[in-house]
């Protein structure tokens, strides 16, 4: 386990697992994160076509152990697809609701995450023809839970949000284009934008929260959050991807 402090901002790099241990338990606000889909992305230190029934076991673990470190009014918010699993339909942002309610969440809502853009259609099922017809889904769920209390308490001097934001961001469906940099993507080849890490924590968190990404990649979570002064935890189990985290969030101090 390799860990690092930047300004009170925690980067580990290390097993998902080991790391989530390392965190005192109660001290994090808001969780937000998009773990590996299963579906055969090149990460290179994941094996991202597990078993299903293995893979949702892992991911229970997982959230298990952030409930562990959330406080009781902290936040755990999941970007998931509908579906995974090699064409075969298996409902994962159904399992994972599942999954986080056996742990003790409480599904506070979801927001749609319509990402704008389709690629080139290449497959249609049976083009034209009732007798097997393939749909594709141009959107990702994002799943809110509470850990035990409701209301999250904070200061309202360290409320940051407009009011115009407030009102666009607490229509459940959300328009924003997916990450398309290419510095981004050679890093992480799943990366969320800086504009869906902005929503969920100017829309969740006061400044001077905790906002911890177990599954961190390219590291938007954290530089999102720090750039709106909240206090990152950065966990992954990738070197590459750490140190261009590191470096990122480095290049924001300095600039800031």
């Amino acid at each position: 386990m390799k860990k690092i402090d930047l300004n009170g901002n925690t980067f580990y790099l290390c097993d998902v697992l080991d790391g989530l241990n390392d965190i005192s338990k109660k001290s994090v606000d808001l969780v937000f994160t998009s773990p590996p889909y299963n579906v055969g992305k090149p990460y290179e230190n994941h094996n991202d076509l597990m078993d299903y029934e293995s893979y949702l076991k892992w991911l229970k673990k997982v959230f298990k152990k952030t409930y562990d470190v959330l406080k009781d009014d902290g936040r755990l918010v999941i970007n998931i697809p509908s579906i995974t699993y090699g064409g075969e339909y298996k409902p994962l942002f159904s399992d994972v609701i599942h999954a986080c309610k056996d742990i003790g969440y409480k599904m506070r809502n979801d927001i749609i995450w319509y990402k704008n853009q389709v690629s080139k259609r290449t497959a249609w099922g049976s083009f034209c023809m009732p007798s097997d017809p393939y749909v594709v889904q141009p959107y990702e769920y994002i799943l809110v839970f509470n850990k035990k209390e409701k209301k999250h308490i904070g200061d309202r001097k360290n409320i940051d949000i407009s009011k115009e934001e407030f009102i666009e961001w607490s229509l459940a469906l959300w328009n924003i284009k997916p990450e398309t940099r290419r510095e981004i993507l050679k890093i992480c080849p799943a990366p969320f934008p800086e504009e869906l890490a902005k929503r969920i924590i100017k829309f969740y968190t006061y400044k001077e929260d905790v906002v911890l990404d177990p599954f961190s990649g390219s590291g938007t979570t954290a530089y999102v959050a720090i750039k709106y002064g909240r206090r990152a935890i950065y966990l992954d189990n990738s070197e590459k991807s750490f140190n261009f985290a590191l470096k990122r969030v480095k290049n924001l101090m300095h600039d800031g």
